[in-house]
């Protein structure tokens, strides 16, 4: 079974997928994947550095994601020239470790933040949500990322609202609450695939 696990931003997945390791599921990391397919010199990172300048370097010349960020959230045109960019290459290797893993595991998750928002949907038997209210949200935000209320609305708001997401999602794993409420949500939706 291939899963797409999404959410937005401070809602939770990695902590989920990490629950989800531990259960063993196999994982994939669409973030990770990026990051590496942004490295210096290789094909992704000359793309955007064309498109967005040398400013958005750092000293060892790689991406400054959050000179990047600062860019793309609050430029509805500049967000979308970057995932016209970098969506095509990310989801093409995706698919291939998906090809490559999911003859190893029986259930394979793969965590995409932007996984509607990319349009991948049609990649996975089950799209599950990790859904949390937005003022628990920026909450996370602001605490994780040390940046004021307005820094974390404008990055919520730059993203698909979670609510239009549940209309996606076979299954919520709801992320109101402590961890241990997560970790026993994740059992739940857990031990009906299993």
């Amino acid at each position: 079974m291939k899963v797409g696990l999404t959410g937005g931003i401070a809602s939770g997945k990695s902590t989920v997928s990490k629950y989800l390791k531990e259960l063993g599921a196999l994982i994939i990391d669409a973030d990770k994947i990026a990051h590496s397919l942004m490295k210096p010199e290789k094909k992704l990172w000359q793309r955007v550095v064309e498109e967005f300048g040398e400013k958005i370097l750092l000293d060892n010349n790689t991406i400054d994601r959050k000179k990047l960020g600062e860019i793309i959230f609050n430029n509805s045109k500049a967000k979308a020239r970057l995932d016209e960019i970098t969506h095509p290459i990310i989801i093409a290797k995706i698919e291939e470790e998906m090809e490559q893993l999911s003859q190893e595991n029986d259930i394979l998750i793969v965590d995409v933040p932007l996984l509607i928002e990319a349009d991948m949907i049609d990649l996975f038997d089950e799209i599950w949500l990790v859904y949390v209210d937005q003022n628990v949200q920026v909450q996370r935000l602001m605490d994780r990322d040390k940046i004021d209320y307005q820094k974390a609305i404008s990055k919520i708001n730059s993203q698909m609202p979670l609510e239009e997401k549940k209309r996606y999602a076979d299954r919520i794993i709801s992320n109101n609450g402590t961890e241990e409420e997560l970790k026993a949500e994740v059992m739940r939706v857990w031990q009906k695939i299993s």
